[in-house]
């Protein structure tokens, strides 16, 4: 499951165990989310993704000390691709947790039954439930403004999407403008996608055209609706499932299904098979009935989601992180197939880290064909015994490469050999080592790695670092080894050396100057870009987003990390303060600054740039907006985690441990040492009443 740590049982994992785990497996799935959602080119499968999710959320839960800033958890999708203006979404679009059973599913509902205290205290209170099948496709948000439909933007990173208004406009099905007491503002959100039939429709028109076909349907949706072009998106017959909605003017309804029953009062195409529940038994039965007749439905569904039906608790339960509270996805079991592995190739990437990938007898799965798969490390690979040579099981969820199973033992054929995964590095040489606790192996080279070096590049023009368009991983490898670009900075004096580019194969003067001019565009970046796009270890977007957050500046944030390198320094004990940060993060963070060759990167690239400062919307009218809060001991009339939701929704920051920076301590019954460390520091301490009055409840 997880690529890069021994997979031992969550609760016999040690603190420093646990913590390298969920590095790894923060780096690991940030990359998947970038193939798949910003390349339509995922490398694993869901089942794949999800049991990584899985092992991620189990972790997290069994040592909640050890969450990090850039933990899966909190992070959806990747950010928006060139090629489109951006467009912010008044509301965060976000995604689903997952379950994957009945008993996870009950889990599931006793979460919201605890969080919402009067729930908690009476079991006899009904919990209705809205199951809506999950459309495999692509997310977008219409904004509709006095009934009329004003913008349309995908998913992006959840914050930031791309504008495909022009192209939104051409569905001949969707609703140009709404009637029957449309609020001034409503953002409708639903998933585009392209029916079985007219995939394999369009399919055939581009084999008889000599086009390169589409892998699947959800790939043809995300292309047709991405067409720069938009006579290339009308021609295709696209369609939109709506299912839920972002910022609006004023109430719309009181529970979900009343919402989807004005949706189609509004003309849009609601799923079905939405279904409303009365409980557990209600929802296992529409999502076995669903499973049933999936096939023979006309689009793609991986699964079922469940939505908690009244509104109100919607919006008490909100969102964690990446997800809200008040719905699931419950997956569906994966789809499988046999073939033949014929190779295993090493990669290495930019912290260092070796991967095994199987090369596959090119095998249709649930009707896409497939030729790689991640073999994650040589302890999967053992585990398994996964041989050169092996007939293997995959499986598929979705639309994406899949995962090896299991080997077929009696198809085995003869003198074949473990595979021993390699003591040096394939690209440069150097000792492969191996961490205490990891099983992946990384190479020792550093920066004289030149696959390591060409991996940070690709990793800095990056669509969610500089997204500098026109400059891919093919042409930031073919200028590395060419010795055109050696670091980061260099990327900005490429117009110094456009006369050796036009000597190159493939270059004239327009794409040079396309080139130079998308680099210029590129030099004055937001400040979680930049710290994103330097790659530092553990520090996905989601943590370089609260970086920027909490330092506001470039050089506030240079400052206080190269002094945070001593791990008795105020500047380290503020960096762990910060909710989600803990020891591990920071010590990869000082640790960056602590290289030369790092911080010279950092100024080199100050010479060329202008770092924007993080701007915050804060809400003036909001009395805790920018404080930090401590909660502690439990509170009366809600449960501890819905008192931090609304703190947070509020603008103020929650932090889990006490210091002189600390605001407020909110002191509920039972109070321990947190409350006594308030005293000790002349912290204002609240009670509950205190709480809900200054916050004006």
């Amino acid at each position: 499951m997880n690529g890069n740590l021994r997979r031992i049982a969550v609760d016999q994992l040690t603190d420093p165990e646990a913590a390298a785990e969920l590095a790894a497996l923060a780096d690991e799935l940030a990359a998947h989310d970038r193939a798949y959602y910003q390349d339509d080119a995922p490398a694993i499968s869901d089942a794949d993704y999800d049991a990584l999710r899985q092992r991620n959320q189990e972790i997290e839960t069994h040592f909640p000390h050890l969450v990090r800033a850039d933990s899966p958890s909190k992070r959806v999708g990747a950010a928006a691709a060139g090629g489109f203006a951006k467009i912010t979404h008044a509301q965060p679009m976000l995604s689903l947790g997952n379950v994957f059973s009945e008993a996870e599913l009950l889990d599931f509902i006793a979460g919201v039954r605890r969080f919402l205290k009067e729930l908690s205290d009476d079991e006899s209170i009904p919990l209705e439930m809205v199951a809506e099948p999950k459309i495999d496709g692509l997310s977008v948000s219409l904004r509709y403004e006095k009934g009329a439909l004003v913008s349309a933007a995908t998913r992006g990173d959840g914050m930031v999407g791309e504008d495909v208004t022009r192209n939104v406009m051409t569905f001949k099905d969707l609703p140009q403008s709404l009637a029957g007491g449309a609020p001034d503002i409503l953002e409708v959100r639903g998933e585009v996608y392209l029916s079985k039939s007219d995939f394999r429709a369009l399919n055939e028109a581009q084999r008889q055209a000599g086009i390169k076909t589409f892998a699947n349907p959800r790939n043809a949706a995300a292309g047709s609706l991405r067409q720069l072009d938009t006579e290339i998106t009308a021609a295709r017959p696209l369609k939109m499932f709506a299912y839920a909605w972002g910022e609006v003017s004023e109430p719309i309804a009181e529970t979900h299904w009343q919402f989807l029953e004005r949706l189609k009062e509004w003309k849009f195409e609601v799923n079905p098979r939405a279904q409303l529940c009365a409980g557990l038994e209600d929802m296992m039965a529409a999502y076995e009935a669903t499973n049933a007749m999936r096939a023979g439905l006309d689009y793609d569904i991986d699964g079922m989601v469940y939505k908690v039906n009244r509104i109100d608790w919607q919006q008490r339960l909100g969102f964690v992180s990446r997800a809200p509270r008040w719905a699931v996805a419950h997956k569906f079991p994966a789809e499988r197939a046999v073939t033949v592995l014929k190779d295993i190739e090493i990669q290495v990437g930019r912290t260092g880290t070796l991967t095994p990938v199987a090369k596959l007898e090119p095998v249709t799965v649930g009707g896409v064909v497939v030729s790689n798969a991640t073999l994650h490390n040589e302890d999967e690979i053992a585990r398994k015994d996964v041989r050169i040579g092996d007939t293997v099981v995959v499986q598929r969820a979705g639309d994406v490469i899949p995962q090896v199973v299991e080997v077929v033992k009696d198809k085995r054929p003869k003198k074949t050999e473990a595979f021993v995964m390699p003591k040096t590095c394939p690209e440069c040489g150097s000792p492969a080592v191996q961490d205490e606790g990891e099983v992946a192996r990384r190479c020792s080279g550093g920066f004289t790695c030149p696959a390591q070096a060409a991996e940070k590049l690709k990793h800095f023009v990056s669509r969610g670092a500089f997204d500098i368009e026109g400059l891919g991983a093919k042409h930031i490898t073919a200028f590395f080894e060419d010795g055109i670009i050696e670091t980061e900075a260099d990327i900005f004096r490429l117009a110094e050396k456009r006369a050796e580019i036009l000597e190159r194969e493939g270059w004239g003067d327009q794409s040079v100057d396309n080139l130079i001019n998308a680099i210029e565009a590129r030099r004055s970046v937001p400040l979680e870009r930049f710290i994103y796009a330097l790659g530092i270890r553990q520090v996905g977007q989601a943590t370089a987003r609260l970086l920027a957050k909490s330092y506001g500046s470039i050089d506030h944030w240079k400052e206080a990390m190269i002094a945070a390198g001593d791990a008795d320094s105020e500047a380290y004990l503020d960096l762990t303060n910060i909710d989600g940060i803990g020891p591990s993060v920071a010590e990869d963070i000082a640790a960056y600054f602590a290289h030369k060759r790092n911080l010279a990167v950092v100024e080199d690239l100050q010479s060329q740039l202008t770092v924007e400062d993080f701007d915050a919307p804060i809400d003036a009218s909001s009395p805790v907006a920018g404080k930090t809060i401590v909660f502690t001991g439990s509170l009366e009339r809600m449960s501890r985690g819905e008192a931090k939701a609304k703190a947070e929704a509020l603008g103020a920051k929650v932090a889990g441990s006490v210091s002189k920076k600390t605001d407020y301590v909110v002191v509920g019954a039972d109070a321990g040492s947190k409350a006594k460390k308030a005293a000790e520091l002349g912290v204002t301490t609240l009670d509950e009443e205190g709480w809900r009055a200054l916050i004006g409840e």
